[in-house]
């Protein structure tokens, strides 16, 4: 298998105003650096320590970007470096996160979590509660966080009307959020599709593709 063929075949079917985060959660450093010298520097991670560890071994022209549950006693390992945060579901969460930025003199991008999925075990705010978040005043006293989108993640299924369903409803929050236009909202970016349905997400509006076991393979996680 190789990763630099694999992830050129996925780069040859995106539109040019589509940006590929390449997942690389679990695999070894090799692997990013085979994916790095075939071009690409925007990478995601699930666990902070991890994404930390790998920050410290590789090119600093990097981008990483943490694609999992954020915890908020972590966001300091990875707040000098992280350059977008897809799942932020609180305002104590960017709250933590605008604290931690703030030690190191930078703004942190951040994508809203929102949740589209029918399904209970996914994370993320309604789109109620992320206009309430955006138009809130504390929102606007944070100063080192900038929200410039929303991500979501669809149901883990084969029944396509549903995943289409579930795009359109982020979609549809993305334009109910954008004239939100604040000094740290600028609403720009919708982070939804992966290795199975990312093709269908970019016909449903999607700007960010998140695409992992297509590029490096199934993951192993018995390590």
């Amino acid at each position: 298998m190789s990763i630099a063929k694999n992830l050129n075949d996925i780069k040859s079917q995106l539109p040019e105003q589509v940006t590929l985060v390449a997942v690389s959660k679990t695999k070894p450093v090799s692997d990013l650096m085979e994916a790095y010298d075939a071009g690409q520097r925007i990478f995601g991670e699930n666990k902070i320590q991890e994404m930390a560890e790998k920050h410290e071994q590789m090119p600093k022209d990097i981008e990483w970007h943490m694609i999992g549950h954020v915890q908020r006693n972590k966001v300091k390992y990875m707040a000098e470096f992280v350059n977008l945060i897809h799942g932020v579901d609180s305002f104590k969460l960017l709250n933590e996160i605008n604290k931690q930025a703030k030690k190191h003199d930078r703004i942190i991008n951040c994508l809203l979590q929102i949740r589209i999925a029918e399904e209970d075990t996914k994370f993320g705010m309604t789109s109620n509660d992320a206009k309430e978040l955006l138009t809130s005043e504390e929102f606007s006293s944070l100063t080192n966080v900038c929200i410039t989108g929303v991500m979501g993640m669809a149901t883990f299924t084969d029944d396509t009307n549903q995943i289409e369903n579930e795009f359109k409803r982020l979609k549809n929050t993305f334009e109910d959020l954008e004239p939100i236009q604040t000094n740290n909202c600028t609403l720009q970016i919708i982070s939804m599709g992966m290795s199975g349905d990312f093709k269908l997400a970019i016909n449903y509006g999607s700007t960010m593709v998140r695409v992992g076991s297509s590029i490096f393979g199934a993951r192993n996680y018995s390590n």
